[in-house]
This record gives structure tokens, sequence and C-alpha cells, in this order.
């Protein structure tokens, strides 16, 4: 089974400002983002991520084919135990997370 990252043209996340992170997945076409958007589990996302799925936002922007994932970050950016101060790589976790293969 491929992996998002494999499917999707491009998977980022970084900081939405100092409580939240968002992971956006770039599908670069219709049929994919319909086949991602089709596979992605919230439930599985939120246990990836370790958040409770009812803080997970999730948006399907269908104009641009792109997913938009938001969630509060684990640690406020700046403090001590903050590891990851842009929020750059929480979108691995995703990029690695097995998903369908597209059907031609």
């Amino acid at each position: 089974m491929p992996e998002l990252g494999q499917i999707a043209d491009k998977v980022r996340s970084k900081n939405a400002g100092p409580f939240w992170l968002t992971i956006d997945i770039f599908c670069g076409a219709p049929a994919r983002f319909a086949h991602i958007t089709r596979h992605l589990d919230d439930a599985k996302i939120a246990e990836l991520l370790a958040t409770p799925v009812a803080q997970l936002k999730r948006f399907d922007i269908a104009d641009l084919d792109v997913v938009k994932i938001s969630v509060p970050r684990p640690t406020i950016q700046g403090t001590r135990d903050d590891r990851d101060m842009h929020g750059a790589q929480w979108a691995n976790l995703l990029a690695e997370m097995d998903i369908p293969a597209l059907s031609d």
C-alpha cells in the first residue's frame, strides 16, 4: 500500500499561530483529491497526531484540490518543551500514512 506522500503532490505543515498547527495536503488533481479525501480517516489522523478527534479541524477544499487539517499544538510555540518551533515536522506523520493505491 502506498503512502499518502507518494500520491499527493506535497504534504507540508506549519504554525497557525503559537497554539495551532496546520497540515496542508496538496493533491494536484481532482481525481487524486477525491481519492485522498475518500480514504483519509479523521480518527486515524487524530491518533497519528496524538490529539483528540474532537479537536481536529479538517477542511476539504475541492476548488484548490487541497485538504487542510488543523490541530492544537502539543506545546505552545517557543516554550522550553517545544521541539519544533516552526511546526514543519508534523507533515511527515501524515505523509508516511498508508492509503490505498490510486486506481487508473
